[in-house]
């Protein structure tokens, strides 16, 4: 974290005397007034410069970024990351040569990295971002995989006349399966316990 005191005749020319000095713009930065300053007799006798302390802020997107990089090397599979943003959605595309290793078994591993990645931006940003992490295509071919469970189940569930309850899902899959089966009339679907075993079930429409 870039951190400097400065000081001058006044507030607003000790802040401009930091900021060149961090080469930042204003936004990005954490101004703390030290010292007001005095101004002295005639300007000059008794005076007091004027001294702040000026913080450069975190880059949210950078600090995940890097976290990620890490969290990859650590893993064993050094990753490439690519970020997207999309008003408050951020998306992170890994690749690199053994991706297979940052998916894990049904992208348990690519999940969980996806929600420690999204405490990490939202830690350093003042806005909230919803962040969505991807791999090898691994979010399509998993909404496709996940829309033909939905649509199997469904017909177990009127077939039996019978509650299906799935595995837990976070949040965005279960949204997949809630959305493949509005049009469904025989059923209907509702989330259950909380997070992270909170689940779908799929039950025929009346029960």
């Amino acid at each position: 974290m870039k951190q400097i005191t400065a000081t001058g005749q006044t507030v607003e020319e000790a802040v401009k005397s930091a900021l060149a000095q961090l080469n930042t713009p204003k936004d990005r930065a954490d101004i703390e007034v030290m010292d007001e300053g005095k101004k002295g007799i005639f300007g000059i006798f008794g005076s007091r410069p004027a001294i702040v302390k000026v913080t450069v802020k975190a880059d949210p997107f950078e600090e995940a970024v890097k976290y990620l990089k890490k969290i990859s090397e650590q893993l064993g599979a050094p990753a490439n990351i690519e970020v997207k943003q999309d008003g408050k959605q951020v998306h992170f595309i890994l690749t690199g040569d053994k991706i297979a290793l940052l998916i894990g078994k049904r992208g348990q591993t690519l999940n969980s990295l996806q929600y420690l990645t999204q405490l990490v931006i939202n830690k350093h940003s003042d806005q909230f971002f919803t962040v969505l992490l991807d791999a090898e295509d691994y979010r399509r071919r998993r909404n496709d995989t996940l829309v033909q469970l939905a649509e199997r189940l469904a017909q177990k569930a009127v077939k039996t006349g019978r509650e299906v309850a799935l595995e837990p899902m976070p949040s965005y899959e279960r949204k997949v399966i809630h959305t493949a089966l509005v049009g469904n009339k025989k059923i209907r679907t509702y989330s259950d316990g909380s997070d992270p075993h909170r689940h779908i079930v799929i039950a025929p429409a009346g029960k």
